[in-house]
């Protein structure tokens, strides 16, 4: 059960699971795009039972397109899935006293993935097509998937521009990208979380040029203009416990 992440738990916000963690992913080429906006605007996609977090005053939403890969269980197993690209919509929340990422939607080009995630796990999955290639120092992402109402299409490319560094407690850096934690509700409305633990992000400055319109439409969000926050990730390794009312 030990993994190289279990290796610097100072900076998490509260202690380690007592459970044994129960899955493990990689996530990779992760670019954090965020846009203000008011908590009230937010309102209808959380459940009451949760209070979206704010800085400053101001709540965020937040595209963050990567890969993901090497999910399994510790114990021998076929994965049940390989690396693919996956792109999610998320704002922050937190219940009795304990920060995490609510989901809006999310894409991934993996059709088990999300079968599996949206029964067992009760996320806003959906199947996309999905590429990801990297050239010259950049990452492209695209993303189309087909709904009732259209297509959602989602494109981006982004590459870093500094050097990478961990966030500085308390700063929004932190607030946006250290959070160990996710929220869902089952088709009953009950509330359901998922720890995870990781090592302090390396983040990195980051340039971007994305078209995420789309993303906003399907969800009945406009937010215009490029995204005032940015940052790139060569990523993590992560350790995941199972699910549980929250």
């Amino acid at each position: 059960m030990a993994h190289p992440s279990l290796a610097r738990v100072d900076h998490r916000p509260w202690p380690l699971p007592s459970k044994r963690w129960v899955w493990r992913q990689t996530w990779t080429d992760l670019l954090f795009a965020h846009w203000p906006i008011p908590a009230a605007a937010l309102r209808e996609f959380v459940p009451d039972g949760l209070t979206i977090r704010q800085k400053d005053g101001i709540g965020w939403i937040g595209v963050v397109p990567f890969r993901m890969g090497g999910t399994r269980r510790p114990f021998p197993f076929v994965p049940f899935l390989s690396s693919f690209p996956e792109v999610n919509v998320r704002t922050y929340v937190e219940k009795d006293g304990k920060p995490g990422v609510w989901f809006l939607s999310l894409d991934a080009d993996s059709l088990f993935t999300v079968w599996f995630a949206r029964r067992y796990f009760h996320l806003p999955y959906h199947k996309a097509i999905m590429n990801i290639s990297h050239y010259d120092g950049w990452t492209r992402l695209g993303s189309e998937r087909r709904s009732g109402s259209g297509r959602v299409r989602f494109n981006c490319r982004y590459r870093p521009i500094s050097d990478p560094r961990e966030a500085e407690p308390g700063s929004l850096d932190s607030f946006l990208a250290e959070n160990y934690r996710l929220y869902s509700a089952d088709p009953a409305g009950r509330l359901h979380s998922i720890d995870v633990h990781h090592a302090p992000w390396p983040l990195q400055r980051a340039e971007a040029n994305l078209e995420a319109e789309s993303l906003f439409r399907a969800l009945g969000l406009d937010l215009g203009g490029a995204p005032s926050h940015l940052h790139y990730s060569r990523g993590v390794d992560v350790v995941a416990w199972d699910m549980e009312p929250a």
